[in-house]
């Protein structure tokens, strides 16, 4: 009986190893079987976006409670209209500009003041990089680099040459330049500090001008650009100040 018994466990356990080992391939099977089906799911869902050609679409959000709109694949973003305001500011400001630049290329021949022509490079690259600036403002919006001059009348002019031809706010007249390009040494850098602080104060008055306009300095660009000009130039003028104040100014070499 015992020895039976003996006889039938050792073959129910074999039969049990055996069906562990069916088991266990089934399973692997199985797992093989999903993975290959996801691979090639993958497979073609990567070939069907790579061969689908890209099809952008413009859409145009509408007006609150309207719907959006979709807009043909060659619109364009248009800036909107520029106002009048702003194209003459930025108009004048390139000639404001292009006078600072004027008095700072004097430097090199009218003085050794070390501190002053370290000044005057810093304002003659500023102010060149900024004059580029407004040129490519302008040219964007299709608008000319300088204003007719029968159509500036109505800005604030500070002075008038002897010619007539109207001057920005600050500007140095014909003859404040005239003298400037005779002086030397300490007098060029006492006219040249006192001509560009009147000439820093117009620009911060053509600023307060454009902001005090309605519909004025709304552009982005135009706005960041004002307010740099604005506290840029405020910084100069007590650098100015400070070193006019120095009686006589140190001839530095």
């Amino acid at each position: 009986m015992f020895s039976y018994l003996r006889h039938m466990r050792r073959r129910y356990v074999r039969c049990a190893l055996e069906t562990r080992v069916v088991l266990s391939f089934v399973a692997l099977s199985c797992v093989l079987a999903a993975a290959s089906t996801i691979g090639s799911l993958f497979s073609l869902s990567v070939s069907a976006q790579q061969t689908a050609p890209s099809t952008p679409v413009v859409v145009q959000p509408g007006a609150p409670g309207k719907p959006t709109r979709s807009l043909p694949r060659t619109s364009r973003a248009k800036l909107p209209p520029a106002s009048p305001a702003d194209v003459q500011f930025m108009q004048g400001m390139i000639m404001h500009h292009a006078q600072a630049v004027e008095m700072t290329a004097l430097m090199e021949s009218h003085t050794e003041n070390k501190d002053l022509r370290s000044l005057g490079a810093r304002i003659s690259r500023s102010q060149s990089d900024e004059i580029k600036f407004m040129k490519r403002w302008l040219a964007a919006r299709g608008q000319p680099v300088s204003e007719p001059m029968h159509d500036m009348t109505h800005m604030n002019m500070s002075h008038e040459s002897h010619d007539s031809i109207p001057l920005m706010p600050g500007m140095l007249t014909p003859a404040q330049m005239e003298a400037l390009r005779k002086a030397r040494g300490e007098e060029f850098d006492r006219l040249f500090l006192s001509g560009m602080i009147q000439h820093h104060g117009g620009a911060l008055t053509m600023v307060k001008d454009l902001f005090d306009t309605a519909g004025a300095g709304q552009d982005a660009e135009l706005f960041n650009f004002a307010t740099d000009v604005d506290s840029g130039q405020r910084a100069e003028i007590r650098i100015m100040q400070s070193m006019l104040e120095k009686k006589p100014l140190e001839d530095k070499r």
